[in-house]
């Protein structure tokens, strides 16, 4: 005899598992990872205090 399956918690599975699969898709297009985030705005921080240093009084 089969297994009885609840149609509705499958579906839900199903959908869970397709976006999981498109996030990973875009994490792997779009996503950096946390030490190039830091390291990207540890250059902002520095590019903006080299500007202010040079920034005429008025």
């Amino acid at each position: 005899m089969s297994k009885i399956v609840n149609l509705r918690t499958t579906r839900k599975q199903m959908a869970r598992t397709q976006k999981q699969r498109a996030a990973d898709a875009n994490a792997a297009l779009h996503g950096r990872s946390k030490a190039e985030r830091l390291r990207e705005a540890q250059e902002a921080e520095k590019l903006r205090v080299h500007l202010d240093a040079h920034r005429r009084k008025t």
